[in-house]
């Protein structure tokens, strides 16, 4: 049994890993769909991850009897998370130790054959992404590495992950051993999508946690002013509010008293004589020990002695934040009660009011921290009530007129902060219906391709069984045939939708007698609708009605209309098929209706009736799901319009089903936009 090299979120997760009892043995020996099997089983089994991609890391591992398998989750960022990255390592590597010199990764891309690509060949952009994995996942790996196999994989057009098998000694890789890691990619990259999706709900999570933290946080400074407490009360209990919801080391208050007579009418950037006093603190260690003495509670300094508050005024009043205050200039030099040394890392947003700059909010770390603009945000509303306070501790008439305003502010941040809310619950919903669709889309394409191989796959058997009557070679003949067929003529409409809405190629026109078309393709379908018990109708123009469009695409528009009425009509009535011609704003135009009797279409089921994959609820005939909408994609190539209406027949519980196709009569007729 191998045992993971990287750690596990959890102590609890290794008794989760469940150990693969497989015989080491040639790929062949397995094939490759049960391998794909497995790793979607760990998919839909582990709920960790982490977990996930060390258990497929480990399988990896076994079965292509590597030293070493590493997966490597791509992220849109430069790096990508340590939590997530996987590394499998076999047991008698897992105690030797580190090498002391870095491996140079550069080195090993350059000396071919010792790193390949199972999807070969290697593009400028696989390079970079296969080197930024394994200098993530291997750096530290027991012994250097001597062979590499390496495959991005990739989902939905764009790489999210790297599967690295490395072995510890030089090795020739054999083209079995490609394509069985080729054939794996598709079911890792859905792992790695999972590991994509969870970091991106747990972000969401973090974020709706501390945005919880910041309206709670605001809820409370909002009844602190309203409160009747005493200012320098007041003024402790929203530092430590402030200074322990944003995960500060230690927060000061800092009120100016000014000596400067002059103050008002100085020039711009001039600093003020003035008088700095503590009037409220908040420390972690203290909080943490337990104790409630504050050394600097009601200390003084002079403006002019210290660098650090001057800057706010040099500044014009803009908040001053040091990453790392050792390493500044003496430019600056701060007054000794701020205990640089202990606390480099500061954020002095000013305490303002009409212009006037009446103290310092100050918030210290003693490691340096990216402060986020929601944070600085949050900082200056604080300090937009704690000067609202100050204003109405000193003029009652100044403070009211000041506190509606603020009152105002907070209101409309406080609904900003639910809308954001809101949107992101939104956005994690639409992440919901996304996965649904996704899960929709997977069980219908499997079961659309799995069903025709396997009766290729029985009728390939039986005629390799002794004595077969010719007549039974002849029967499974044709079902190869027509089973062949069938997946020759998805893969051709997916490839047509494809072609259709990259809008590759404009339409093909020429002119045909639409009366002669129409009848032609209704005849057709003849013998197709009495198999069902249903009888058409068609009504044509009493006059000869010409159509310039693609002849191939049209025909198709009204064989999968066709097909589709053959599958829905109520057995034993009647379809309808009527052509005519109307001139709308002096364009020509030709109306095609396609009408039969069957179960209703819901108004909800109309809105998305012409999408890929989407089949109206309840209705377990078998299809794609691709027929209505490559007849949307044919009809827009046509420049034309086509919608559904189900109108309730009265005593009955069916309803008649109309598909309304509209086309120019003529090439120089406006094409129909979106819209339409």
């Amino acid at each position: 049994m191998k045992k993971p090299l990287s750690p596990l979120q959890s102590p609890d997760d290794v008794d989760q890993l469940q150990p693969y009892q497989i015989k080491l043995m040639q790929h062949q020996e397995e094939p490759a769909h049960q391998l794909v099997q497995k790793i979607n089983q760990i998919i839909a089994n582990s709920s960790a991850t982490t977990l996930m991609l060390q258990e497929i890391a480990q399988l990896l591992g076994v079965i292509f009897q590597v030293d070493c398998c590493c997966l490597v989750p791509v992220t849109s960022e430069e790096s990508t998370s340590e939590a997530t990255t996987a590394n499998w390592c076999a047991d008698e590597y897992l105690g030797l130790p580190h090498p002391n010199e870095i491996f140079s990764m550069e080195q090993l891309l350059m000396d071919s054959p010792v790193v390949q690509c199972a999807a070969e060949p290697l593009t400028i952009e696989d390079i970079s992404i296969i080197q930024n994995s394994l200098v993530i996942g291997c750096q530290y790996l027991p012994l250097p590495i001597k062979a590499v196999l390496a495959i991005p994989t990739r989902l939905g057009g764009n790489n999210n992950g790297v599967i690295s098998l490395i072995k510890f000694q030089p090795y020739d890789w054999s083209e079995s051993e490609k394509q069985l890691l080729k054939v794996l990619e598709s079911s890792c990259a859905i792992a790695f999508s999972r590991v994509a999706q969870a970091q991106l709900i747990a972000h969401q999570q973090q974020y709706l946690q501390k945005s919880d933290q910041h309206q709670s946080l605001i809820k409370q400074l909002t009844l602190l002013s309203r409160s009747n407490l005493e200012l320098n009360q007041m003024l402790q209990l929203v530092i430590a509010s402030t200074a322990e919801s944003l995960q500060a080391d230690r927060g000061l208050l800092i009120l100016l008293k000014y000596t400067d007579p002059l103050f008002r009418t100085r020039p711009k950037k001039q600093v003020p004589r003035a008088k700095a006093t503590v009037h409220a603190e908040w420390n972690r260690a203290t909080q943490i020990s337990g104790t409630s003495k504050l050394d600097t509670l009601d200390e003084s300094f002079l403006l002019s002695e210290c660098g650090l508050c001057q800057r706010v005024f040099i500044d014009s009043g803009k908040p001053v934040i040091i990453d790392d205050y050792t390493e500044q200039n003496d430019t600056y030099p701060a007054a000794s009660l701020f205990a640089i040394e202990e606390l480099p890392a500061a954020l002095l947003m000013p305490l303002e009011s009409q212009a006037k700059v009446l103290g310092f909010l100050v918030l210290q770390q003693t490691v340096a921290r990216n402060w986020q603009p929601a944070e600085l945000n949050l900082v200056e509303m604080v300090c937009a009530q704690v000067s609202n306070a100050i204003i109405q501790s000193q003029t009652l008439r100044q403070v009211q007129t000041l506190v509606d305003e603020r009152t105002a502010k907070l209101q409309s941040s406080l609904e900003l902060q639910a809308k954001l809310h809101e949107r992101t619950r939104q956005y994690v919903e639409q992440l919901r219906k996304l996965n649904e669709l996704k899960d929709e889309f997977l069980s219908n394409m499997s079961d659309r391709l799995r069903y025709p191989l396997t009766n290729m796959l029985m009728s390939i058997r039986n005629l390799r069984l002794p004595g077969i009557a010719p007549e039974r070679q002849v029967r499974y003949l044709d079902i190869l045939e027509q089973e062949c067929t069938k997946e020759i003529n998805l893969i051709n409409d997916l490839l047509t939708l494809q072609k259709l809405e990259s809008h590759q190629e404009a339409p093909q026109l020429e002119t045909i007698d639409l009366n002669n078309r129409v009848k032609d393709i209704a005849v057709s379908f003849e013998r197709k609708l009495a198999e069902k018990g249903l009888r058409i109708s068609v009504e044509l123009p009493q006059e000869p009605l010409t159509l310039q469009t693609e002849l191939e695409s049209f025909d198709r528009i009204l064989q999968e209309l066709l097909t589709n009425v053959c599958k829905y009509s109520e057995h034993d009535t009647l379809v309808h098929l009527q052509a005519s011609h109307q001139v709308d704003q002096l364009i020509d135009q030709v109306i095609i209706k396609v009408t039969n009797i069957g179960r209703a279409i819901s108004e909800e089921e109309a809105t998305y009736i012409f999408d890929k994959f989407r089949r109206g609820k309840g209705r377990w005939t078998p299809g794609t799901g691709l027929g209505l909408a490559l007849v949307k994609s044919l009809v827009q190539h046509l420049n034309g319009a086509i919608t559904v209406e189900s109108v309730s027949i009265s005593d009955s519980q069916l309803s008649e089903i109309c598909f309304t196709l509209t086309l120019p009569q003529f090439s120089e007729s406006k094409p129909y936009s979106e819209s339409d």
